[in-house]
């Protein structure tokens, strides 16, 4: 009898993942990939089935007629994967559904199964790292496709496409085109939302105190700030309220820069000593292993990664089998990890750094989702992060790192500290001083968190303070008045909204990356630095939802809604009543009630509110009256469809881009409409064409318009470096407008001599030969003998010549590069370095108020994008190509001349 050659289908979602998989099973299984979902809801109106298409639910793509029935459909690029999977398990003995082990993968799987209609055996394989021990265990140890994950995920998708498309709708209507709305992506807006009006209700207080620079009597030296004058508290920030920046309580003593300058003087004649010095020892644990959210949040502070970056990095990892599944709420390792973790410890810190017992870190998320570890190094050993630098690429081999180094960490001991607080007083006054002593590294030794370097943070964590004891006399060498001002709270970054997210129970860990990418791409939010900062749209969207919509951007009504798609996923409860409560709001069960709030009722109360709200009140945001001045009109920002502006009366003014929300108010509202009434009035006629000519500011600046803006023949020109509106006169702009300048004719060659303002700077060309004007020198004034002179000298490398100095240099290096990090001004305008990448400042960047972490943050999502130098390649063998293929086309044109062949650029008819 002759051996079957049949094989065993794996299918799995990426072709990373099935190469990987594929080494480890050997000849007897075909592993192929189904390159993420095959089939899903439509996604138009061009996509619902022909038969479907006159039904009032059709563009929703779900019945919600009967029992809310989703009308699945494979879209056009996976059809041809679909068919390629179809035709391998012809062939193919068995069937492993090999996909994630979370909710995605379980309906992955299950769509699989309903499309391919396999008629061999069907197993679901689960696996959390791809090893070979774990693929061969799970090959073992199969089981069938769990229908209450299935569910679960069926559900998420029909709400958030009931949610998503309806409202969606009606923002279109109300607000703008183009916009959406979302289950979890518009309460992530609604926080950063919030925030923002937190920071323009704010307040600030100015309050000044007195540092001191206090010495022993065996002359060291040691800091101190004062606490109270004469039994008074000197406030800190927390003392103030945000809302009109007074003290919470009166008694404390705020002091201005006066008073402080005063008691400084006073008190440089007192005789201090010390009053009280406390020790205090102190243990400090490790952190639980990584999470999604903590490896996000993590992987953004310490190496300025965007949820994205992390996932996609991390995905990477997982799929070569560097690392376990990275979608996980669970902190727990197994016992083999633990193992792993234990051994390295000892290995490669010692047994001194070793925790006595194994540490268990308990405490998931609740309904933690499907994995049952934590993010760790796949496999037992754990490969150490050098024995695999050469195999990863930059953001897998730092990733890896942080993993192997929080998973190894959390297994070591505790580091042992210890806090001294001195109290000294003098002149009626107080000050203190404190300082930490790292007694034992610990776990610190490895791993810091928010740091990539363990032995600099370490010295920077502490603070030591010379030996000193009760009574002991002290020397003022130093007082000076210090102002301090309170801050707004601050703006999100990605790491922060992303652990409140998590913290408020809403949404998955593994959906926040492409949240933050959404609300981003629809122009909801824009980073400013690392912050994010909401758009006005999004101010007039969250109020239309809170006003008319209220329980879909509440944060409890959400985190519900996420319980009970826990409950369906265990079993516990059934999809049909919620939805039909959720979309149509009759019904009444007690259990509904506890689970998921009172019923929402989303159409009827869509269908009602269309004709109730006014998109001129939800898009209307007032600033106030002015005071002074001819115009008393009350000023606004209003959210029109062409993006926000203000308005006052009848008088407009343009917001440009990157002014954040709480930097608007009515000084800088009327500056704006002053700007624009300027704009709409001519500042003379050009005394030849008799046109008029306009100020006008663009988005790269000002600019002077000769011509009304239906002229057809109207013409732009910018302002010179240096020049500003505010000096520019009729007999400038018309100089302006003779750029470029005929200077002469050059008697060597007989060509003209011009002078040009270019986009890198003004210069001066005569045919082909350029030269650029010395700083100080403009293209209105420079006379034909410079330009002759300037075109003699030689050609200096670079349009730019000598480098500029830099624009700003920060004191640190690169945790990257370990290169300095500073900002050029560059041919398209300032940009941040480390040597080795270059990131251009997004518009309303200033490069004097970037800060460190946010020039990193640019320089990584930079970095994320993949380096220029394989585009270079790429584009080097596609010429080669392309020269090879012009050779043969030459030698066909040789061959078929007689027969009439085409000429280039004319078409042959019949």
């Amino acid at each position: 009898m002759a051996k079957s050659t049949s094989k065993s289908l794996v299918i799995v979602e990426s072709p990373a993942k099935a190469r990987t998989i594929s080494k480890y099973l050997g000849k007897d299984y075909q592993v192929e990939a189904s390159i993420g979902h095959i089939r899903d809801l439509p996604g138009g109106a061009k996509e619902v089935p022909e038969k479907y298409k006159k039904e009032p639910w059709a563009y929703l793509g779900v019945n919600t007629d009967n029992d809310f029935e989703p009308i699945y459909i494979v879209p056009a690029d996976k059809k041809k994967q679909v068919n390629k999977l179809k035709e391998a398990l012809k062939g193919a003995d068995q069937l492993y559904l090999a996909t994630d082990e979370d909710r995605e993968g379980e309906a992955i799987s299950w769509h699989l199964q309903e499309i391919l209609k396999p008629k061999v055996p069907v197993h679901r394989l689960v696996f959390h790292e791809i090893t070979k021990e774990a693929i061969e265990h799970a090959i073992q140890t199969p089981r069938q496709i769990d229908a209450g994950l299935v569910d679960a995920q069926e559900t998420r998708r029909i709400l958030d496409r009931l949610y998503g498309y309806d409202v969606s709708q009606l923002l279109w209507k109300k607000v703008g085109r183009g916009l959406s709305a979302g289950r979890v992506q518009s309460v992530a807006v609604r926080l950063i939302v919030e925030r923002e009006r937190e920071r323009i209700a704010f307040h600030d207080a100015t309050y000044w105190d007195l540092e001191a620079a206090f010495a022993t009597v065996r002359g060291e030296s040691f800091t101190a700030t004062l606490t109270s004058v004469e039994g008074r508290k000197i406030p800190s920030g927390k003392d103030f309220d945000s809302t009109n920046g007074k003290l919470k309580n009166p008694d404390l003593l705020q002091m201005d820069q006066t008073a402080a300058s005063e008691l400084a003087e006073r008190l440089r004649g007192a005789d201090f000593k010390v009053t009280n010095v406390e020790v205090k020892p102190f243990t400090e644990r490790p952190k639980a292993p990584f999470t999604t959210s903590t490896l996000q949040q993590e992987a953004n502070r310490k190496l300025g990664f965007t949820a994205r970056r992390a996932m996609q990095a991390a995905q990477r990892l997982y799929e070569n089998g560097y690392i376990t599944y990275m979608r996980t709420d669970s902190t727990t390792l197994s016992n083999e990890a633990i193992g792993a973790a234990r051994e390295l410890v000892k290995s490669e810190y010692g047994d001194s750094f070793l925790h006595p017992t194994v540490r268990v870190y308990a405490g998931k998320v609740k309904n933690a989702q499907e994995a049952h570890e934590a993010i760790r190094p796949a496999g037992t050993p754990f490969k150490v992060p050098q024995a695999v630098r050469g195999e990863l690429d930059s953001d897998q081999y730092r990733l890896f790192e942080l993993i192997w180094k929080r998973t190894v960490a959390c297994q070591m001991a505790d580091a042992k500290k210890q806090r001294i607080a001195v109290t000294i007083e003098g002149g009626g006054a107080v000050f203190t001083a404190s300082g930490t002593s790292i007694l034992f590294e610990g776990f610190l030794r490895a791993y810091v968190e928010g740091s990539d370097d363990p032995e600099a943070e370490l010295a920077n964590k502490e603070r030591l303070l010379p030996a000193m004891n009760e009574n002991d006399s002290l020397k003022v060498d130093q007082l000076d008045p210090k102002s301090h001002t309170t801050q707004p709270p601050a703006r999100y970054s990605e790491a922060a909204l992303t652990r409140t997210l998590e913290e408020k129970g809403i949404g998955r860990p593994s959906t926040f990356a492409s949240i933050i990418d959404t609300i981003q791409k629809r122009d909801y939010v824009y980073k400013k630095g690392t912050a994010l900062v909401p758009s006005w749209t999004a101010f007039s969207v969250i109020r239309l939802l809170e006003t008319h919509f209220g329980p879909l951007v509440d944060y409890e009504f959400t985190a519900q809604m996420e319980d009970f798609l826990d409950t369906i996923s265990r079993k516990e409860a059934e999809r049909l009543e919620y939805l039909q409560r959720f979309y149509f709001g009759d019904g009444s069960d007690a259990k509904l009630e506890h689970v998921a709030g009172s019923p929402i009722g989303l159409k009827p109360r869509l269908e009602s509110k269309v004709e109730e709200i006014d998109p001129r009140t939800t898009a209307k945001f007032s600033l106030g009256t002015p005071t002074e001045g001819e115009h008393r009109e009350e000023v606004f920002v209003r959210v029109g469809k062409y993006g926000p502006f203000i308005e006052q009366g009848e008088r407009r003014g343009s917001i440009p881009d990157g002014l954040a929300p709480d930097e608007m108010n009515m000084e800088k509202a009327l500056e704006l409409i002053e700007q624009s009434q300027v704009e709409d009035e001519p500042i003379g006629i050009h005394p030849e064409t008799q046109k008029p000519i306009y100020v006008k500011v663009g988005r790269f600046g000002p600019y002077i318009q000769l011509g009304e803006n239906d002229d057809e023949e109207k013409r732009n020109q910018s302002l010179l470096q240096g020049m500003e509106v505010a000096d520019l006169t009729l007999e400038m702009a018309c100089k302006l407008l003779e750029l470029p300048r005929t200077l002469g004719v050059n008697p060597e060659n007989n060509e003209p001599v011009q002078a040009f303002d270019g986009r890198y700077g003004p210069y001066v060309k005569c045919e082909k030969e350029t030269r650029s004007l010395p700083a100080g020198v403009s293209p209105l004034e420079v006379t034909f003998d410079e330009a002759i002179a300037l075109l003699k000298q030689p050609k200096t490398r670079g349009r730019r010549g000598a480098p500029k100095e830099p624009l700003r240099m920060f004191e640190k290096p690169s945790p990257i590069t370990e290169q300095e990090v500073k900002i050029l001004d560059g041919r398209f305008g300032p940009y941040v370095t480390d040597g080795e990448t270059n990131a251009s400042l997004r518009k309303g960047m200033e490069p004097k108020e970037m800060t460190f972490e946010a020039a990193l943050d640019l320089l990584a999502e930079r970095a994320a994008k993949g380096p220029t130098k394989k585009k270079k390649k790429k584009k080097a063998a596609k010429k080669k190509t392309a020269k090879k293929a012009t050779k043969k086309k030459a030698a066909k044109k040789k061959t078929t001349k007689k027969k009439g062949v085409v000429k280039k650029g004319t078409v042959k008819k019949g």
